[in-house]
This record gives C-alpha cells, structure tokens and sequence, in this order.
C-alpha cells in the first residue's frame, strides 16, 4: 500500500466521518437537559487531572475564558464543581469537581460504555473486535498530535 499525502488526507477524512457519527450518536443518547459536551469535558478534565484553575481549564479546553466561566457557573450552579481560593495564591480560585460530579461522569459513562459495548457485540465478529483492538494504540498516538 502506497503512503502518499493523498491516502493520509483520505484517510483522515474517513476516520472523522466514522469518529464523528459514533461521538454524535453516544451523544443524543443522553437525555434533553443533560449536561453540554463542554460542561463533561471539564467535569471529565477535572476528575483526571485534579483541581485547577479557571484560566487553566480554559487553556486546556481551548476555549476562552469567558466561555469557561460560563460553563463552570452552570456546573457550579448545580453543585457538579465547588471553587475555594487557591492555597497558594489567595487571589486565585480554584475548581475541584465534586461527588455529585463524579456521580454524573460514572452515570454516563456506564451509559454510553453499555450502548458501545452493544454495538461492537452485535456488528462486528471475534475477529473484527480484535483487530479494532490491535488498530486502538494507533488511534491513541493520532488523538496526542491533535
């Protein structure tokens, strides 16, 4: 097989068609009123990487500030993140997410693992499932460049 530009660009296109369609379709699995893609991405952020930052979140989100004040007031509102000063700078907050939080990112996550889970058991054979498996570190390396 032949690696030219043009096979990569290919490529690429059919990978974020195929990523795409599987993020939108555990996405509107959820329920109307659940939370926003970006509120889970910062409750998710949170619960891996730990506390941080308004300013930090937002870099790490790649949004402005003012968008991720915004998302964090409705997470806060709703009592999935708590903000205290931060210990080493009392001018500074910082966001923890909290165990309700976590509650909700377990929820969905179960959720959306059980709907994937049921789509692999019932579309693809053994063997498919195991090269899908074999092609997730390469997915892995693509998701860190981008």
């Amino acid at each position: 097989m032949e690696h030219t530009p043009e096979h990569a660009a290919e490529l690429a296109v059919a990978l974020r068609l195929s990523v795409g369609r599987i993020a939108r379709a555990l996405r509107q699995a959820h329920a109307v009123g659940d939370q926003t893609l970006s509120e889970v991405s910062v409750l998710a952020r949170l619960d891996r990487d730990g506390s941080m930052s308004p300013s930090a979140l937002a870099a790490c989100e790649r949004v402005r500030p003012q968008a991720m004040a915004a998302t964090l007031a409705g997470l806060e509102e709703r009592g999935l993140v708590s903000r205290r000063p931060d210990p080493t700078d009392g001018r500074r907050q910082v966001i923890s997410v909290t165990p309700g939080g976590l509650r909700l990112l377990a929820d969905r996550r179960s959720a959306s693992l059980q709907r994937l889970t049921g789509a692999v058991g019932a579309t693809l054979t053994p063997d498919e499932q195991q090269q899908l498996l074999d092609v997730m570190p390469l997915l892995e390396r693509i998701a860190e460049q981008l």
